[in-house]
């Protein structure tokens, strides 16, 4: 089956009493989409909607704690994340964490300017100050040239919700959302707990691909075979499609929030930390993100600008978030999400914060001395300027057939010989130890099955995008770069 347009995915973030669950309130009491089925909303952690006939599926937790956990173990859930900020606050710290998240996810923006409603406040003043604000951290509207819409509403009232309706379905047009129900599953959970009538639940929102009554599993290291599947209404599910959330029971365990089924689990890479420089992200300049907290702001600027001096040629320091105070879980949390360290000068690290960066494998670095601080930042720096790219063979097939397909494409028949060969991965056809030239999988089926991966020991079909031309004979190499 073909790829299609499917429901756009959808988080909403901001700071707290910011309206953001008033705001997915009103919009489930007024469109779900599946009222009509009769029956008791149970919280399962995601539901869909309808407008204009079109659905559209939210994330049913308001603040930053699914998208975070999704986002730090690889897995991009969201299509589209609306920024709410209320009227009369303004951008708060929470929000421009909230941008972070959504900058680091590399998702859609679309801000909601919430409370319209209040008495006494001068809208248009406050809304010239809020994209003012929005600007400062680097978020380009719509009325300015840029990409992000901007919606003012109510979400009390619900004046202005059905152009933030319209507004997600116009964006995701634009960005044309599509999935291919014929695949098999790729999801992630966003919600689990242990039933003590149901046994093991998690809420699976299915990404791309079909998840069926029956289906044998494994999704974060738990097994299971499907044997209930149900919507936001407790009405039983044969099947569930791109961007459907549904409640699944037959898991062996209870997996974590954020793991990944499927060929989004080869996103996900069993990374455990090692050093700084293991965490640090790959781009056309590799940077050290880090999260800084000082106990004044004085101390805070005089940190930053002496780590500036190793910005000077080419910036290798990425500064997430600077702020004063102890080091709490949303500095851990945002550092999770976007592969940062955490450095703390005069500051201490709240036991719970502690806790969550053993889980996370987040590092954190706290000075009392700031020239000790420069020395560990300074040698990190130079270790990272140092150090090239490293590659790493993750699978190896022969090629020993071909057939024809199509005008002029041809499937290379192919017998793995060692690890994994996964969709989504980078793959080179390789020719006596010359490359012919890299790909990436438009199909990959064992028998006549579509499937994600092959494993060694497994014969498979191969449909390489671009078109290359490969002979009998062949290697074909997956791999990564460190």
């Amino acid at each position: 089956m073909a790829e299609q347009s499917r429901p756009p995915i959808v988080t909403i973030l901001g700071h707290v009493d910011h309206g953001k669950t008033t705001l997915l309130d009103f919009i489930r009491k007024s469109s779900v989409a599946a009222r009509e089925h009769g029956g008791i909303t149970q919280h399962i952690g995601a539901y869909q909607v309808t407008h204009n006939s079109k659905f559209i599926t939210f994330i049913d937790t308001p603040g930053h704690a699914a998208f975070e956990k999704m986002r730090s173990r690889g897995a991009n859930v969201a299509d589209i994340a609306i920024l709410v900020v209320a009227v009369d606050d303004g951008l708060m710290p929470q929000t421009i964490e909230a941008i972070k998240h959504i900058q680091a996810a590399k998702v859609p923006m679309i801000v909601a300017v919430n409370k319209i409603d209040l008495p006494g406040i001068d809208k248009n003043i406050s809304l010239t100050k809020i994209k003012k604000q929005l600007s400062d951290h680097g978020i380009n509207l719509e009325e300015y040239g840029g990409d992000t819409p901007l919606i003012p509403l109510s979400a009390k009232t619900g004046d202005g919700v059905d152009k933030l309706l319209e507004m997600i379905l116009l964006v995701a047009e634009m960005h044309e959302i599509k999935g291919d129900p014929g695949l098999s599953a790729a999801g992630v959970v966003i919600e689990s707990n242990l039933d003590k009538f149901k046994g093991p639940v998690a809420t699976i929102l299915i990404k791309n691909g079909t998840l069926k009554k029956g289906d044998q599993i494994m999704i974060g290291g738990v097994k299971g075979k499907i044997r209930g599947m149900f919507d936001s209404l407790g009405k039983s599910l044969d099947q569930a499609g791109p961007s459907v959330p549904a409640e699944v029971l037959g898991l062996e365990g209870v997996p974590q929030v954020g793991a990944v089924l499927g060929e989004l689990a080869e996103v996900k890479e069993a990374e455990e930390i090692r050093s700084l420089v293991d965490r640090l992200k790959q781009g056309d300049i590799k940077t050290l993100k880090v999260v800084i907290k000082a106990d004044k702001q004085g101390s805070l600027e005089a940190i930053q600008d002496s780590l500036d001096k190793f910005n000077e040629e080419v910036k290798v320091i990425d500064y997430v978030f600077a702020g004063t105070g102890d080091i709490g879980e949303e500095n851990i949390k945002l550092a999770a999400t976007v592969g940062a360290i955490v450095i703390g000068f005069n500051v201490k690290v709240v036991p719970t914060a502690q806790k969550l960066a053993e889980n996370e494998h987040v590092l954190i670095r706290t000075y009392n001395i700031i020239y000790e601080l420069l020395e560990d930042v300074e040698e990190v720096v130079n270790t990272l300027l140092e150090v090239g790219q490293l590659e790493e063979v993750l699978g190896k097939a022969n090629i020993i057939a071909q057939f024809p397909h199509g005008k002029n494409e041809r499937i290379a028949g192919c017998r793995m010989v060692e690890g994994i060969i996964a969709k989504g991965q980078k793959l080179r056809v390789m020719r006596e130890g010359q490359n012919v030239g890299e790909v990436k999988l438009k199909s990959l089926k064992k028998v006549k099955e579509e499937v994600n991966k092959v494993e060694k020991g497994n014969d498979c079909g191969m449909l390489f995008d671009p078109i290359v031309d490969f002979q009998i004979g062949d290697i074909v190499e997956s791999f990564r770069v460190i």
